[in-house]
């Protein structure tokens, strides 16, 4: 008998020791998650980069995001705690691309760092049915609980994340996105810069636009063609002076 599934690709590389900025920005640039060129973002500004998190569609990608994600947590529980072992933890995805992330992550925290975290996620609307209700998994209430999303851009669907926590009786121990932008909203601040100090807590992100222009200044683009252009470094470091914080 045939086996059910046959892999056409190598066999995944499982040895990096922890999470890789330059290397989720290759996988990224690989598979269309993230794209250099010129790209209208709402408020109107002209971006030379764009990163859509609904293409993190393959394990592989989802794995070394995951990845990212536990290392961070583990790191920032360690600093609260001291050093000692974590009693809870209790992660939080943001409907609806928070949703994969935030099981990944659970699984990732307990194969690479032996922590049991708990996990749950909202929906965009309340279940009538059923259990009912706008939350599924972890019973949030008299915790406090670390929230994980793609990127912020105004913080708003954040705020209404964080709303909903704060009525199931819960609080906010902190943020981790995948996408910091850097950029300043309203004001002089940015959203991330505007949410940590709002919430009075570390809003975290894995990557941000200086590592992408870290990434175009040591040239690992010369890797894929499709990646390498002699402008878009000049363009990044441009809109970085002119809109970033």
């Amino acid at each position: 008998m045939s086996n059910a599934l046959v892999s056409n690709t190598s066999m995944p590389n499982t040895q990096h020791p922890s999470f890789s900025s330059h290397q989720f920005i290759q996988l990224a640039l690989d598979n269309q998650v993230l794209k250099f060129g010129e790209f209208v973002l709402k408020s109107g500004r002209i971006s030379p980069y764009f990163f859509n998190a609904g293409l993190l569609a393959s394990g592989e990608m989802l794995s070394l995001l995951a990845r990212g994600y536990a290392d961070a947590l583990a790191a920032q529980v360690a600093e609260a705690n001291n050093g000692a072992d974590v009693q809870e933890l209790v992660i939080f995805g943001a409907a609806y691309k928070g949703i994969p992330f935030v099981a990944a992550t659970a699984q990732a925290l307990w194969l690479h760092h032996g922590i049991n975290a708990k996990w749950g996620y909202n929906r965009k609307e309340a279940k009538t049915h059923g259990e009912g209700g706008n939350l599924v998994g972890a019973d949030v209430s008299g915790k406090a609980v670390w929230v994980l999303d793609d990127v912020i851009t105004a913080g708003t669907a954040m705020r209404e994340v964080v709303e909903i926590l704060e009525q199931a009786g819960a609080s906010v121990a902190g943020i981790i996105v995948a996408l910091d932008r850097k950029e300043k909203g309203q004001s002089d601040h940015s959203a991330i810069q505007e949410l940590a100090s709002t919430l009075e807590v570390p809003v975290r992100a894995l990557v941000d636009i200086d590592d992408l222009i870290s990434y175009l200044a040591d040239d690992h683009g010369a890797q894929n063609g499709q990646h390498k252009d002699a402008t878009q470094l000049a363009k990044m470091q441009h809109y970085r002076e002119q809109y970033g914080v």
